[in-house]
């Protein structure tokens, strides 16, 4: 299965990630975007900041990552999807202070698409009042809780609204929501496969 892990930062998505490749040990895992190329030396901006290229490069990284595997026998989990570039670039443009704006999310939006049938499954972690996730400060992602309340809304227009009308027609992946203690999201996850197969 390709899984990818989508949602606003400091929502427990890289922990999640670890846990599943730790119980499941025949997975590889993907390296979320940012740090990937943070390792590379690229100098990626955050919120009002952040420009096409940014975003841009995140998200062609991802989708490239995405396509290096090709079935569904490929055992495989992304720290990120592409979905998740449409929602930061949406909060950016909505600020009107960078050369994001309305008409480079649309334009993001076919590549973005075309990338979700070469997944099996997107988990979505929402802020949830059941399970509130603190503020983790690492020394590189913002943490202020506006700014991740306002991404969340518009991941939650994406996966529940179908802002933008993202998940292709054929071959979509399946979504899932999840929220919980660490062993309840790793336990919902499995059974949906097991309901799947």
């Amino acid at each position: 299965m390709r899984i990818a892990v989508s949602g606003a930062h400091s929502q427990g998505k890289s922990t999640f990630v670890h846990d599943w490749v730790a119980r499941h040990p025949q997975y590889v895992r993907e390296e979320e975007p940012f740090r990937a190329l943070h390792a590379e030396g690229y100098d990626i901006r955050f919120r009002q900041e952040c420009h096409r290229f940014d975003n841009g490069l995140q998200m062609y990284y991802n989708i490239s990552r995405v396509h290096a595997y090709s079935n569904s026998s490929d055992c495989v989990i992304f720290d990120r999807c592409p979905i998740d570039y449409i929602a930061y670039s949406q909060y950016t443009a909505n600020y009107k202070t960078t050369d994001i704006d309305d008409a480079f999310v649309e334009m993001m939006v076919p590549a973005v698409r075309r990338s979700l049938q070469s997944l099996d499954w997107l988990v979505f972690f929402p802020i949830t009042n059941e399970w509130p996730v603190e503020m983790e400060n690492d020394g590189i992602r913002p943490i202020d809780l506006p700014y991740r309340d306002e991404v969340d809304a518009i991941f939650k227009q994406i996966y529940r609204d179908q802002r933008w009308a993202v998940l292709p027609e054929q071959a979509a992946p399946r979504v899932l929501e999840l929220w919980g203690s660490r062993e309840q999201r790793l336990e919902r996850l499995e059974q949906a496969f097991q309901q799947q197969a």
